[in-house]
């Protein structure tokens, strides 16, 4: 038994490694002979790799560079898959995404949306944001995505003045993971979640959201329940993304 667990443990760490490997010194020794930014090497091979206006095209071009060449956190096919089913069984009309990083996860949000449908869209680094927007210009969702460059603390409040949103149907969360809890507290409290609106929000378990799952467990808000998946674009490491679906305060 021993012997079994020193062997699962030292498989665990190779994984482990690998994801450090591609996603820390891959990044480094590139940034250094390129001169340019993870997500910029993204964009020129997505550029010139996909047909404009394909989105289908696009994000398999963002799959293939993120799972052969250089990683990159996005949703990804596997756990992507779930979220355009529940999109598709939902047809949201307002979405909220809080990180838009490189556009990965907005496209692929667009993508299953209802004809009429608005995303609004969040990226607090200005030239990530740079990054989105070209990708979300690339596949022809301009008109449906409001891109907004300012961090979520500052934005969520605003919704309603800034924006004139009423009601939220679908968030979606996939940034800073020590955000995930004030966010969604502050969303609680915007008067924008209304019964059945649905949040989603990616790596509750690695990186972890300890505080958020703790949260929505005790607060007797959501009906909810965790998609156990594998982190994206690597093997052996284990994730999930969250459910919530909010039922109001009782």
């Amino acid at each position: 038994n021993f012997c079994c667990r020193i062997h699962e443990v030292l498989i665990r760490c190779r994984f482990y490694f690998v994801l450090f490997y591609r996603a820390v010194l891959v990044r480094i020794w590139k940034d250094c002979v390129t001169g340019l930014s993870r997500e910029e090497r993204t964009y020129q091979y997505v550029l010139t790799h996909a047909t404009p206006g394909d989105p289908d095209s696009i994000l398999e071009a963002f799959d293939v560079w993120c799972s052969k060449v250089e990683f990159i956190s996005t949703i990804g096919p596997k756990k992507g898959k779930i979220l355009d089913r529940l999109l598709m069984e939902l047809s949201p009309m307002t979405v909220l995404e809080l990180g838009a990083h490189c556009g990965y996860s907005t496209v692929r949000i667009a993508r299953s949306l209802p004809p009429g449908a608005r995303i609004y869209s969040l990226e607090m680094d200005q030239r990530n944001a740079a990054i989105a927007e070209k990708i979300i210009r690339l596949a022809g969702y301009v008109l449906q995505v409001e891109l907004i460059v300012n961090p979520s603390d500052e934005v969520i409040p605003r919704l309603r003045s800034d924006y004139g949103l009423e009601r939220l149907d679908f968030v979606f969360m996939d940034h800073w993971k020590k955000c995930y809890l004030p966010d969604l507290q502050m969303l609680e409290g915007s008067g924008l979640l209304g019964k059945g609106s649905v949040i989603m929000a990616d790596n509750v378990l690695f990186p972890g959201a300890p505080k958020f799952l703790r949260h929505i467990r005790k607060s007797g808000l959501y009906e909810w329940k965790v998609h156990r998946a594998t982190l994206e674009y690597s093997k052996g490491i284990r994730d999930g993304m969250a459910e919530l679906v909010y039922q109001g305060i009782k």
